[in-house]
Parts: C-alpha cells; sequence; structure tokens
C-alpha cells in the first residue's frame, strides 16, 4: 500500500464527509476525523455535554446517517460507550459517544 492509495482513501472520506454535512446541516455540529488508512471517516459526540443532550445528538446522527442500531458499553466511572457504524458510498462511517451518566438526585 503506497502513499497514493492512503491519500486517496483519505480524498474518498473527505468526499463523503462534505456530503454529509451538506445534506445535513440543521444537525448539530460534532467532531469528524478522517483516517490515515483506509476509507474511514468517524463521528464523534462530544461527552462534555448533559447525557441526555449526548444521547439526543448521538440518535439523531444515527438515524440521519442510516447507521446500524447504535451499540452500548458501560466504562468506569458511571461513563456509557455509544456506538453506531455503516458503510456509506465505500467509506466506512463509524460514529462514538462518551457519555457521564448523571447520578440520581
Amino acid at each position: 500500500m503506497g502513499q497514493g492509495e492512503r491519500a486517496a482513501w483519505q480524498r474518498r472520506a473527505a468526499a463523503e464527509l462534505a456530503a454529509i454535512l451538506d445534506a445535513h446541516d440543521g444537525l448539530p455540529v460534532i467532531t469528524w476525523i478522517v483516517g490515515p488508512a483506509g476509507s474511514v471517516l468517524a463521528g464523534r459526540v462530544s461527552g462534555l455535554a448533559p447525557a441526555g443532550r449526548a444521547r439526543a445528538v448521538f440518535a439523531a446522527w444515527r438515524e440521519a446517517l442510516a447507521l446500524e442500531e447504535g451499540r452500548e458499553r458501560p466504562g468506569g466511572g458511571g461513563t456509557m460507550f455509544l456506538q453506531a457504524s455503516a458503510c456509506r458510498g465505500g467509506v466506512r462511517v463509524r460514529l462514538t459517544a462518551t457519555v457521564f451518566e448523571e447520578e440520581e438526585q
């Protein structure tokens, strides 16, 4: 695998990101990363938002991108890790969120 092939993968992922952002400009802004190998695009919902807000943003993006049903796994200290993915236009799109669950009052 050469540098040219890796650059082509990144261009494909960047083009898919541009298409996603153009089609979904009403959704909340999240962090996007174009992967260094393979056509991979990773969206990340900030875990600094309140748990309900982070979950809602994750669900909105998951639904808009027609990603698989989201998976949850517990982390330490009351955190939950959310994940969903799908292949879109030859690009693997992954969506993640770290949710800091609020304590019961």
